[in-house]
């Protein structure tokens, strides 16, 4: 009697298929959910667009220290090999990668320091970072670069510019009209019409830029 008891007990205890089935079913919704909350391709492409930005405003910074104390830009009759220059600190800067030994990231190679390395607006360990590699080896893919640029004129703004990954960064922009559309060796900065880049996939020569 005692076994029989002890066997029922055990049996009425466990789990049916049914039940396990059940569970298992229910811990996998739970999982898409938390999945689908955390969004772990949102969340590195908003840390790409965050470090790209905080980056871009500190090589704004720097052109302009290095401007405010030299009263032109590292550009400027540079003669430094493969550096993009212009005659004058008022002309027009076409828009450019920001490995470009005339921005003063690298030196004629990005195995040098340029000038605003070595006059000392810029760390030498900003020289390593990814958009100035990538820029460096030549990659096709827009999203990998920093674009430095400025319009004629002395009050012209000198702009750095990215293309976004995140979605929240798309959408924010766009909606703020802050999207532009930018071809390396142009100056100018085309404005992309809220209601354009809302309606479709974005586009890898849409840009977000600083500052805005």
């Amino acid at each position: 009697m005692l076994k029989k008891f002890v066997k029922k007990a055990a049996f009425t205890a466990g789990f049916t298929l049914v039940e396990l089935l059940v569970v298992i079913a229910l811990l996998a919704a739970i999982a898409l959910i938390v999945l689908a909350a955390i969004n772990p391709i949102e969340q590195s492409n908003r840390a790409h667009d965050t470090r790209f930005a905080a980056d871009s405003g500190q090589l704004i910074s720097a052109l302009e220290r290095y401007y405010a104390a030299r009263n032109q830009y590292p550009w400027v009759n540079s003669v430094i090999s493969g550096a993009q220059t212009t005659a004058n600190v008022d002309a027009a800067y076409p828009f450019i990668s920001s490995h470009n030994a005339g921005i003063g990231i690298c030196g004629p190679t990005c195995s040098e320091d340029g000038l605003l390395i070595t006059n000392n607006e810029l760390k030498q360990e900003f020289r390593n970072r990814d958009f100035v590699r990538d820029g460096a080896a030549g990659s096709s893919d827009t999203t990998k670069y920093v674009l430095i640029g400025k319009g004629a004129g002395s009050a012209a703004s000198v702009y750095a510019c990215w293309v976004p990954l995140s979605n929240s960064i798309r959408q924010k922009a766009c909606a703020e009209s802050d999207v532009y559309t930018i071809s390396v060796g142009s100056p100018n900065r085309t404005a992309v019409a809220p209601s354009t880049c809302a309606a479709g996939t974005w586009n890898n020569t849409w840009y977000v830029c600083l500052p805005q």
